[in-house]
């Protein structure tokens, strides 16, 4: 029994990629899924900017980046394992949704981490977010063909949304509270 090298899966890979490309190029990019993608990526961002607290913005931008991290990672492995994909991206040849991971989710997490500082408070406006991402915003993103349930169903995200924020905030409090020697 043969098995595959490396090299073939690098050539399978190369060969992967350049068929991304073309057909981004002639069937996603300019169309109005993009364009709606594209704003996704930049208005949240600009919004944040006129809401963000300023006199935490570096708290806050710190819990942003490690949402965004782990975000990031949950999205490579759930598309590696095929539970989800994406039709139309921003940037084809990039496996992930990245107005979703790096734009939208993060800022609508940092939001609620800036508004809800006290546990309570915030894990209930962590589960009204995720009732919302789980079940309009996904459902929402299937129907417009820019996500795609493969063995994935909007249930198992639910608990996702709450524990990423809970782990995220457990873990910076824990930072910020040896930063003050505690």
């Amino acid at each position: 029994m043969s098995y595959p090298t490396k090299d073939d899966i690098n050539k399978l890979d190369t060969q992967l990629t350049e068929l991304r490309l073309e057909n981004f190029i002639h069937e996603d990019f300019l169309t109005p899924q993009w364009w709606f993608l594209l704003s996704l990526f930049i208005l949240p961002w600009i919004a944040w900017w006129f809401l963000v607290d300023k006199g935490r913005i570096k708290q806050i931008w710190l819990f942003g980046a490690l949402m965004s991290i782990l975000i990031i990672y949950l999205d490579d492995i759930g598309s590696e394992l095929a539970l989800w994909n994406y039709p139309i991206k921003l940037i084809n040849i990039i496996p992930r949704l990245n107005p979703i991971d790096i734009s939208v989710l993060p800022v609508m997490h940092m939001l609620l981490y800036q508004y809800f500082t006290k546990w309570k408070p915030f894990l209930w406006a962590n589960f009204i977010m995720a009732l919302f991402n789980s079940y309009i915003a996904e459902p929402f993103f299937v129907k417009i063909n820019i996500y795609e349930l493969t063995n994935w169903k909007y249930s198992y995200s639910l608990p996702l949304y709450i524990l990423k924020a809970v782990v995220i905030k457990g873990i910076l409090e824990k930072v910020l509270l040896k930063s003050r020697g505690k």
